[in-house]
Parts: C-alpha cells; structure tokens; sequence
C-alpha cells in the first residue's frame, strides 16, 4: 500500500490538470462509449469488477487477475444510425502477466455526395469512421494488487479528411482485506490533440486581390483546431456480497472525473446462478444535468463446452431517454 498511494497522487494530479474542458471541447467523444454488455448493463460501474476480457477499457490492470485466455466481439446498433463494434484479445503469459489487444470503431454510414451545381449527386459517396487501437500488458505485482496499462491510435475519419492520435491508459486493481472488497483505479486517454489534415483543406488563393495581374494559384491549406483528447478518470469498489457455491451477488459503483463534462456516479449489480445464468441492472450518469442516460439491464449465459473452452452470451439495454435505447451483443470465448 506504501507504493499505492504515490500513483494514486500522480492519478489525481493529471486528472485534474485537463478538468478545465466542457462539452463539446474534446476530439474524438466514442472514446467514452462504454465496452461489453456485462458492463453497461451493471451501469459502467466495472472500474472494480473488471474480470473479463472488456477490463481492457475499463482498468486494464484487471486483465492479469482472470487467468484465461479469452476473446470479445461486441455488435451494437448505436444512436442515430450509427454502429458500434468492439474487438478484445486478452492472452494469458502466466499466473502473474498478461496481454490484450483492442479494436474498436464506430461507424457513422455512408451517404451520396452532393454539390450545388450536381444537387442529384457526384457519383461520389461519403462515410465516416472513429478507430481505437490498442495494446495492453498487466501484471499482478502481489497476490492483492494488480497494475496494467494500454498503448493505443486514435483515428477519426470523415471522407477524405483525418485526425490521428496516440494515448495510454493507465490502470490498478487492489483486493483488500475486507471480505476481498475490490478497489479499481484508471485514467484513461491521456495523449496527444488531435487535428484535422486532407485533401479537401487545399486550395489556391490570391494573397492580395488589390493587384492587377497577382497570381491567384498560391497554395494554401485551411486552418483547423487541435482539440484534447475526452481525459477520464475512474475509481470504483465491488464486493462479492453473497458468494456461495451456486449463487453470487456482486454490488459496484463507480465515481467518474471525466475532463468533458460534469463528474457523475455508476451504480451496478449482477447476480449469477451456478455459473451459468446472470441477471444485471444498474443506473448510469447520476448527477449529470438534462442526461438522457439512466437505466441499465442485462443478462447473460455461460456454458463450460469442455474444462479449458467456455462460450458466454451476453445482452445489455441501456435507456437514452429521448433517445430511445440500445441494445449490445457479445460473444465471449474463454480457452
């Protein structure tokens, strides 16, 4: 614990020196969707429980304590016509090292090209895409406590114009004494800003059209503003409050600190028969002002095909207010 509380402070510290920003004032907001539908649907209150392989975005300093091999695809059908797709690798060294690696992108569709002299259309078609690519590594430094961290690429992409930047996340998992209560900690997507380039934000003007005969094909380039990366800060507690052979009920909640909006609070429960069946509900974003986030449902099977190969089903709702709901899917095979 005499190490602990230095990197806690260091936490802190760099959370709170980007917790100036607002809404709106950060590159690359998909970064704040949250991955798994065991997670979202405890309400993203998963910084403590973090047991399975989606532990890559909430505190990679989990992915060590597991103990198996596992791969997630998750499928969502987002907000407004998007679509949500996540990808997660978690291999496991030894008893006390671990890897990961993560891919998440979120598709906004394509649509036809049109100009104000061709109305109809160019021929042409438009999409865009938000990438995340991640390389994880854990490691248990006790039988208690845990510390991992991920190096990713961001890549935000509309037609033929980009923005690409580089993060870290940084993670630790701590069991204490206490009926093995968990305290998780993260900072994520501490890194560069991120500034739109591309073809499209070439041109040729005339520096002064006062002059008769200057040469209006000067190359130039449009100016755009580098913004910060959504920085967000994570502390959560999970306590197995019922654990017996056939039942176990695990209560979290989360606090969140992120550097684009106001600090909130997850709330989340998951209980699970014999291993197999999983009922969880949660509430997420508490005390966000005019949120439109709240209530979370999920459930989730789990069948042992052999002693070393597992397939989980898992299912999450989360309520978007005025903006309806969504619905995740994820397959989880453990080896």
């Amino acid at each position: 614990m005499k190490n602990l509380f230095p990197v806690l402070l260091v936490l802190l510290a760099a959370s709170q020196l980007l917790a100036q920003n607002k809404v709106g004032t950060t590159a690359a907001p998909f970064l704040g969707i949250g991955a798994g539908p065991r997670a979202v649907s405890m309400g993203g209150a998963f910084t403590a429980v973090a047991n399975d392989p989606t532990a890559l975005y909430w505190n990679p300093g989990g992915i060590s304590r597991d103990g198996r091999t596992a791969t997630l695809f998750e499928h969502t059908n987002y907000l407004v016509g998007t679509s949500y797709n996540f990808f997660v690798a978690v291999v496991t060294l030894d008893e006390n090292n671990a890897i990961g690696m993560s891919v998440t992108n979120l598709a906004y569709g394509s649509s036809e090209v049109t100009t104000v002299a061709q109305p109809d259309g160019t021929g042409e078609t438009w999409n865009a895409n938000d990438w995340e690519i991640g390389l994880s590594y854990s490691r248990n430094l006790t039988d208690r406590f845990s510390i991992g961290g991920t190096a990713k690429m961001i890549i935000q992409q509309i037609w033929r114009e980009s923005a690409t930047g580089f993060a870290m996340d940084a993670g630790l998992l701590y069991i204490t004494p206490f009926n093995d209560m968990k305290i998780g900690m993260e900072i994520a997507n501490f890194g560069t800003d991120m500034k739109l380039t591309g073809q499209d934000l070439l041109i040729t003007v005339s520096p002064d059209q006062s002059v008769v005969g200057a040469n209006s094909q000067i190359p130039a380039e449009y100016y755009t503003t580098a913004y910060p990366l959504p920085l967000i800060f994570r502390v959560g507690l999970a306590m197995d409050v019922v654990n017996s052979a056939q039942n176990r009920v695990t209560l979290a909640v989360d606090a969140i600190h992120p550097s684009d909006n106001v600090q909130s609070m997850n709330f989340g429960a998951e209980y699970c028969w014999n291993n197999m069946v999983s009922a969880r509900v949660g509430y997420k974003s508490l005390f966000v002002p005019d949120n439109q986030e709240g209530l979370t449902l999920g459930i989730g099977l789990s069948y042992d095909i052999s002693v070393r190969f597992n397939v989980k089903l898992d299912y999450a709702y989360q309520n978007y207010g005025l903006l309806k709901n969504i619905q995740k899917f994820g397959l989880t095979l453990g080896f």
